[in-house]
């Protein structure tokens, strides 16, 4: 017989138990700042053998919970929460739907891209369930504050409202997207971050060719990038865009253009984002600009 879920939706008044399903870079951070908030961790489940059964015991000894293979779990939590890649989501939860009776649980994932339709299993056993995906880049090596952070959600009401008090109590910033903006809404995160950082390495490369090594290219970005996120975030991107463009100065992003033949790649780069400058951001001889740019 299964054992009976601590809370039911309609009487939440503790801080429930969770179960973290995946030790990786997003549930070791969630995990911690989970405990800080004062959620009791169960278990943290990871696959049987290798890396991620080692990384699950690594974290439940410093969050206080078990480490659970897979295969061997009795779930006692109310709130069950899949930290796995989007790939795995659904066949997750098709494996958990016979380990307890779900009935009066919350189940959650936390993919930036799909739906909480990947757990219709378990909402087909009586759970409810949400998607609940931090706006925050997770790393080896970093383990990120979630105070402050962008948390979208989506689902059943009873799991949104449950998630959204757990984001409160991370000190989070909790939001509702809908099912059809997630892909969207996972791009925009994409441009954030990702694709900001293949950005910087890029630009990396393009320092090279003025004879910088990569080391000391990213000692000395590290300031002008530091201020143009600081006039992005006080002036928004048009009082934060600066240089050649923004002056229209047409001789200078020619020169540009004839320097980056050596590096085809970040001229395509180089060529793609004076585009979008040309698009979104205020400058000067625009009509000439785009000309040079659509002729390259």
């Amino acid at each position: 017989m299964f054992p009976k879920p601590v809370l039911l939706f309609s009487r939440m008044v503790a801080k429930p138990h969770i179960t973290i399903v995946g030790a990786g870079n997003l549930g070791a951070a969630l995990a911690a700042a989970l405990l800080r908030a004062g959620y009791p961790i169960d278990a943290v489940v990871a696959r049987a053998g290798g890396d991620s059964l080692r990384r699950a015991k690594l974290l439940a000894r410093q969050v206080g919970a078990n480490a659970v293979a897979a295969g061997h779990v009795q779930v006692t939590a109310y709130v069950v929460w899949f930290c796995v890649p989007d790939g795995e989501i659904s066949r997750a939860a098709r494996s958990w739907a016979g380990k307890c009776a779900w009935k009066g649980r919350v189940a959650l994932h936390s993919s930036g891209a799909l739906s909480s339709d990947e757990l219709s299993a378990l909402r087909q056993r009586g759970a409810a369930v949400a998607s609940v995906h931090p706006l925050m880049t997770f790393v080896r090596g970093s383990r990120p504050s979630l105070a402050g952070v962008p948390f979208a959600i989506e689902g059943d009401a009873p799991a949104v409202r449950v998630a959204r008090g757990i984001v409160r109590d991370l000190r989070g910033q909790p939001f509702s997207i809908k099912k059809r903006d997630k892909a969207a809404y996972h791009a925009w995160g994409a441009f954030a971050s990702p694709l900001l950082t293949a950005l910087l390495a890029t630009t990396e490369r393009v320092a090279a060719t003025a004879g910088v090594t990569r080391k000391a290219a990213k000692q000395r970005m590290l300031p002008i990038i530091a201020q143009t996120v600081a006039n992005y975030a006080a002036l928004d991107a048009a009082g934060a865009f600066s240089g050649p463009i923004v002056r229209g100065d047409a001789e200078t992003v020619n020169k540009h253009l004839h320097v980056l033949q050596r590096t085809p790649l970040a001229r395509d780069v180089y060529i793609a984002l004076a585009k979008a400058a040309l698009e979104y951001l205020p400058v000067k001889q625009r009509a000439r600009l785009k000309k040079m740019l659509t002729s390259r």
